[in-house]
């Protein structure tokens, strides 16, 4: 009954003070705390505890609703405004008229606009929702469990329960967080959880001065949920499961909305700069018209159209698809884009955070270099031998620094050294001597210590050293030019082990540590965690392609900035995660600016790092696999990772490298800019062809005694202007636009209608002013051979001005657009100037116009063309700005 009372009020809420104190009872009351046994919990406590508790699951992103998906693809401004119109439409020209007069043409291409646009951003988002849905699942894992009366049983890790006692053995994945009650040579992998790459041994006991001081993942008895065994066995009891484990803490803040990305904005920014232009421009349209032709209600109705002309209905359409299409570019490079807003971020980002291990690193420690004493290279290999003797016959913990040897002595085929040597004993590495030793004999019978370990502790041990083949006393001068030696490599970044020998050692057997002494020092071993062959070469082409990268790491900053080197990232200005706890806000806002390396940050400093970068109007990617990356995932604009990270950098990413090549990122880049430039070819067309149409309509509406074209005539000629842009995704970009980051700017669209808009309404002018001289439509009667003129012109000069805005250079020229847009075009063109001469348009009060008006049309269009390419090139050179 006391157990379920506390079990009311959940004993193991993660927090740092519970963790402390599960890590400090003694081993002979540790079971009683967690209120447990030595033979495990009975099948009464577990059910109780799984009621209390739940699954030992780590709270993942729910599954979207497809309902919910589709609902949500109507929450557009411009998809908003047009569903208000149809409704208007519907309600005035069906519901409102006469019997027999209902005119449902209006509300049916609105409708049409609508539909086509919102089913196929909810088909392109479900599919890559879909495509994607594996890498939102946990990998499942069963542990060794103790339980009722001691029995031991495979369990999937989601029933563990607090209280549960399990076993480890090397390859496990740490499915709780739990304290260590036995342990043999455990060593443990953090690096998803703190970014070091060495192992760290763990214990029964905890140190008392780490009590005191520690960090928590520092603890000697705990392990945590997501960490791996690397060698060795335990055992320990569950103390915190699921949402309660460390893990667990960093998911639970990570679920939810993600911030917004600068590609939200900018699309609001834009939304919000048209729907202003329209609620100034509708109004001015109806006032005008109502008093100058007197008929108020079709005066209203063409108004409704003029609205519709100035919508860019077809904005989330163009926009998915651009993104769509960059998805699939991505795919076939072995990517998986999980947000489609990622491919435009990508070209938009002008700054790359990335962690180090894993992302530039292979994760994989090298023997780099091997020295004499003297610092001199070791032609003979003589300290390579003696390394590897050392850890090839030893037969305690191999670490990643005795892979690496072994590995290197297999690439230069010295493996056949070993076979004239025998193993006599070991004396095993420990954390306090920070060294091992191994006794071997040759052939001969003669016998040798050979040690490896810590520059420091190697030297306490020696007594001599040696090169040039001569063995000298070890003086303090010596010592000192030992620890140079090192203390030199070591700001390059490496890690320095010491190899000492001892020869024609007498003594048969029970080696200890006492017999470490008197030693010669004959050489060191420089290891290195080696950035990835593509890393450098990645790095060269981001910052050719106007994108800074910065390192954001939680490594020894020494590593970070010999890394950062080799890869060609400046280290010049760099920041340690105290150093930042030590800043105020402001200072610290100003030094992020310059500075290139970061590291020993926390999770929480990386992700306050990148909203510096983004308050500072950066858009601003990360690349990261760990676990305590996932929060600066989220923060970014556009979070990377690999195939290889933890679940939680899966899901908290925008983009999987499914191949661990940085390569692909120059890709991501120049596709991102190629979807970001496609997207505002469209919203540059149709804002700036639009304003310019409706300054046409409001010269007409003031001048005119009739209406310069009918409601339906607006309605089709922007259907069919929408129509011929849908092929604008297939579009290609020119060299130069891809070779600088590209923002949303809504001020620099305002100013392009303002500049490039009005040039399609001289030509509308002139067109009238033919139309009235010239064939005389100067009066109502002839309105319908009038409207047919200038549906045929605008169409036409609206659909050239795809081609005219698409490039900087000179149109079908310098540049050419692809052949799905010559084609889409110029079929758009064809079934415009078609459309008054069939029934079709007769039934919407077109007529057919005399072969006449064509030389006039030619005339004007090509003057639209010239007057459009010089003014586009003024603006080019006084604003420096083109798309």
């Amino acid at each position: 009954m006391m157990w379920k009372k506390k079990l009311r009020q959940p004993q193991y809420a993660f927090n740092s003070e519970k963790v402390f104190l599960a890590a400090t009872q003694a081993t002979k009351s540790v079971y009683s705390y967690l209120q447990t046994t030595r033979l495990g919990l009975t099948k009464a406590e577990v059910e109780n505890r799984q009621n209390t508790y739940g699954k030992n699951e780590v709270t993942h992103e729910p599954k979207k609703n497809p309902f919910v998906v589709f609902i949500k693809t109507f929450i557009n401004p411009f998809i908003g405004v047009l569903t208000g119109l149809a409704v208007i439409s519907l309600v005035i020209d069906v519901l409102m008229a006469a019997p027999g007069e209902q005119e449902w043409t209006g509300v049916i291409i609105i409708a049409v606009m609508v539909i086509c646009s919102v089913i196929l951003r909810f088909w392109q988002e479900w599919k890559a929702n879909e495509a994607t849905e594996s890498l939102m699942k946990m990998v499942k894992n069963t542990c060794l469990v103790k339980r009722a009366g001691g029995c031991e049983e495979e369990l999937d890790i989601t029933e563990l329960v607090p209280g549960d006692i399990i076993y480890l053995a090397a390859g496990d994945m740490i499915p709780a967080d739990l304290r260590i009650i036995e342990s043999k040579d455990l060593f443990i992998s953090q690096a998803s959880l703190t970014g070091e790459s060495e192992p760290i041994e763990k214990f029964p006991e905890i140190k008392e001065k780490q009590y005191r001081k520690g960090s928590i993942v520092e603890l000697d008895n705990i392990c945590y949920m997501g960490s791996t065994v690397i060698s060795g066995a335990a055992k320990g009891i569950v103390f915190a499961t699921g949402n309660r484990t460390y893990l667990g803490t960093i998911a639970r803040n990570l679920n939810g909305h993600r911030a917004i990305t600068a590609f939200d904005k900018g699309i609001s920014k834009v939304s919000l700069l048209l729907i202003r232009f329209m609620l100034v421009m509708v109004p001015f349209v109806f006032f005008i018209n109502g008093f100058t032709k007197g008929d108020w209600f079709e005066a209203f109705i063409f108004a409704i159209s003029v609205a519709v002309g100035l919508t860019p209905e077809m904005l989330p359409m163009i926009v998915t698809a651009n993104l769509s299409k960059g998805a699939l570019s991505m795919s076939r490079k072995k990517t998986i884009v999980k947000n489609l807003n990622a491919i435009q971020n990508f070209g938009a980002m002008n700054i790359l955070c990335t962690d180090k291990t894993g992302t530039l690193t292979c994760d994989k420690i090298v023997l780099e270099k091997y020295i004499n004493a003297d610092g001199s290279a070791d032609e003979s290999k003589r300290i390579l031998r003696h390394a590897y003797f050392n850890s090839y016959f030893q037969t305690g913990l191999k670490n990643l620094m005795d892979k690496a040897i072994l590995s290197h002595v297999k690439e230069l085929n010295l493996e056949h050294l070993k076979d004239d040597y025998t193993k006599v004993d070991e004396i095993p590495f420990d954390f306090i001597r920070r060294r091992m030793s191994v006794v071997i004999k040759d052939r001969q019978e003669k016998r040798q210590i050979i040690t490896k370990g810590a520059v420091e502790e190697i030297l306490a041990i020696c007594s001599h050293t040696e090169f040039n083949g001569k063995v000298y006393q070890l003086t303090d001068e010596l010592k000192a030019k030992a620890k140079q030696i090192s203390d030199e490599m070591n700001r390059k970044g490496m890690r320095v082990l010491a190899v000492s020998q001892k020869s024609y050692v007498e003594k048969n057997g029970n080696f200890s540590v006492g017999d470490e002494k008197e030693m010669v020092l004959i050489g060191y071993l420089a290891f290195l965690d080696p950035p990835k062959p593509s890393a450098a070469e990645a790095i060269k082409q981001l910052h050719e392609h106007g994108v800074e990268v910065k390192v954001l790491s939680g490594d020894n900053d020494i590593v970070v900035k010999a890394i950062a080197l080799q890869v060609g990232i400046d280290t010049g200005h760099s920041l340690t995660g105290p150093e930042i706890e030590m800043m105020d806000e402001t200072a610290l806002k100003e030094q992020v600016k310059t500075t290139t390396v970061f590291s020993k940050l926390t999770p929480l400093q990386k992700t306050q790092i990148i909203s510096i970068l983004q308050e500072q109007d950066n858009t601003v990617g990360f690349l990261g696999d760990g676990i305590n990356d996932a929060a600066a995932l989220r923060q970014s604009d556009i979070g990377i990772s690999v195939d290889s990270a933890v679940d939680i950098a899966k899901e908290s990413a925008d983009i999987i490298l499914l191949e661990k090549d940085l390569m692909v990122l120059e890709d991501g880049v120049i596709e991102g800019r190629k979807t970001f430039g496609n997207i505002i070819k469209y919203i540059k067309m149709t804002a700036s062809s639009n304003f310019g149409n409706m300054f046409s309509v409001m010269f007409a509406s003031a001048f005119l005694p009739f209406l310069p074209m009918m409601p339906i005539h607006l309605l089709i000629q922007n259907l069919l202007y929408d129509i011929s842009q849908t092929t604008i995704p297939f579009d290609r970009m020119d060299p130069e636009f891809l070779r600088k980051p590209r923002k949303w700017d809504a001020s620099d669209l305002s100013r392009f209608m303002i500049y490039i808009g009005p040039i399609s309404s001289i030509f509308d002018i002139v067109t009238y002013l033919v139309m009235w001289h010239v064939f005389g439509c100067n009066s109502p009667e002839h309105q319908s051979l009038f409207q047919s003129g200038w549906f045929i012109e605008g169409l036409l000069s609206q659909t050239l001005i795809v081609h005219m805005i698409r490039t900087r250079k000179i149109p079908f020229i310098q540049s050419r657009a692809t052949w799905p847009v010559i084609g889409m075009t110029s079929l758009i063109m064809v079934i415009g100037i078609i459309i008054p001469f069939t029934s079709f348009g007769a039934s919407i009060g077109l007529q057919a116009l005399p072969l006449s008006y064509f030389p006039w049309l030619i005339g004007i269009l090509l003057s639209y063309c010239i007057l459009t390419q010089l003014m586009k090139n003024w603006y080019i050179k006084r604003f420096t700005r083109w798309l």
